[in-house]
């Protein structure tokens, strides 16, 4: 292993989710300039839009299992090139197609980072500052998004600035492939390989030269990896049910919570309340900002917090500050006060969900499937995730159109309280625990239910 510290690890490795949250956080104002210079109707926009969602499901679900096959590395590098083509595309696009296929193409590798960095950060990082390190992923999204909220409001004023806005994300993604050049590989894949010297050599390094614990974690990694690959069979088997059932149920949930709808409203709240266009865009820099150092004390509190209950805790503050955004904005038309509530119920929401459903979420799924199918488990909770995204992304312009924004906020805050439930029953507790360990107890447990596993902590 190339002699690097441990925070350059942690830095490149996550960094692939700067540019996942710049390229879906991005279009939002580019989208304004890019309809009217190439004279687009509302089903174009809505496809350049939702491009990203598309190729972000099929990058998750094709790119993202084969690092089981070829490592985390590898792939993490083909995913910066494919971030450097996609964004290069999307900035010189001369038409509509092409502008399409390049959001696409962007939109697969924004999967496939989704798919690959919480498995490869859970698998460099040690037990006690995993949830940490795996949090940094979605320190990174944040950070993207408040970056391309910037570059927005920057070159607004531009003519081809909607070029300049998607084309940058090239710039990050070059950076990725050439720290990437110098990364590890993930020590859980070598041992996998055969290439147990070399995943000494990581552990040592992430270890700090802790020679007792670099031991203890290899013994603990070949002894699962000696496990037979099952693939699919593997994956929807009775072993790894409560894991996928935790993937599946928290990808979900994190999105039809609304937390993308609340986002893509906020500009529209803000002129609510009487801002103009320019204050309304340096208000959203403002909760960009606030989202990043919400999220980074998240970072620095994932350890010393149990996950489930961060979760808890995250469904019931988002799920208050949607009641009160929704009654906020009913009477938001007549009052200035309302709106004024509106707002900071709004900022409320954002605050609890970038501490605790944001970065948990990646999080867990990044430590809840056994080593032979890591990345195929991951990937396919990704699928969800982006396919839940898609779904309430597409409906809600519908929905708020039929129900109205307070009675829609409402029904997502009625979900949000719906997640305790599953939480509580089906999501068993991964802190302090190594991967080794959670997966051990899976198999122990094969024969009882995901409840059962809470008890085996």
């Amino acid at each position: 292993m190339r002699k690097v510290s441990t925070g350059f690890v942690y830095f490149f490795g996550a960094l692939g989710g700067l540019l996942f949250g710049y390229d879906t956080g991005v279009i939002s104002g580019a989208i304004l300039f890019i309809q009217k210079q190439m004279h687009l109707g509302p089903w174009q926009q809505g496809w350049v839009v939702s491009a990203v969602l598309l190729g972000a499901i099929l990058g998750a679900a094709i790119i993202g299992p084969s690092s089981d096959r070829y490592g985390r590395r590898k792939l993490l590098l083909l995913s910066a090139i494919i971030f450097f083509v996609g964004a290069l595309g999307s900035g010189l696009a001369p038409e509509f197609w092409t502008l399409i296929i390049s959001r696409v193409v962007l939109g697969m590798a924004v999967g496939a980072a989704s798919a690959l960095i919480p498995t490869y950060l859970a698998e460099l990082s040690p037990a006690d500052k995993r949830g940490t390190v795996s949090s940094l992923f979605q320190l990174m999204v944040m950070t993207g998004i408040l970056l391309a909220y910037i570059t927005n409001y920057a070159w607004a004023d531009i003519f081809h600035g909607w070029r300049l806005m998607l084309g940058f994300a090239a710039v990050p993604a070059a950076l990725l492939f050439f720290g990437g050049l110098i990364l590890p590989e993930s020590p859980r894949f070598l041992v996998k390989s055969g290439r147990v010297d070399d995943a000494r050599q990581v552990l040592d390094t992430m270890n700090k030269h802790d020679t007792k614990a670099v031991n203890a974690e290899l013994t603990q990694i070949q002894e699962q990896a000696k496990m037979q690959s099952g693939g699919w069979t593997e994956l929807f088997g009775k072993m790894v049910r409560p894991s996928l059932v935790i993937g599946i149920g928290l990808a979900i949930f994190q999105q039809v919570m609304g937390c993308n709808t609340v986002l893509y409203y906020a500009p529209t709240i803000f002129t609510d309340v009487g801002f103009g266009v320019n204050a309304a865009l340096l208000a959203h820099i403002g909760i960009g900002i606030f989202n990043v150092i919400v999220t980074a004390i998240a970072v620095a509190i994932m350890d010393k917090i149990d996950r489930k209950k961060m979760l808890n805790i995250g469904a019931v503050g988002m799920g208050i500050s949607l009641f009160v955004m929704s009654l906020g904005m009913k009477f938001s038309g007549g009052s200035h006060v309302a709106a004024i509530i509106s707002v900071i119920a709004l900022t409320i929401y954002i605050a609890f969900f970038s501490a605790t459903w944001g970065p948990v979420m990646w999080v867990m799924i990044g430590e809840v499937f056994p080593l032979n199918i890591r990345g195929l488990g991951n990937s396919f909770a990704s699928v969800i995730n982006w396919t839940a995204n898609m779904v309430v992304s597409l409906t809600f312009p519908a929905l708020l159109n039929f129900f109205g924004t307070g009675s829609l906020f409402i029904g997502y805050g009625v979900l949000c309280f719906a997640s305790i439930w599953f939480v509580q029953k089906k999501v068993f507790e991964t802190r302090n625990r190594s991967l080794e360990e959670i997966e051990a107890t899976l198999r122990e447990k094969a024969g009882e239910t995901a409840t059962d596993l809470n008890t085996a902590e």
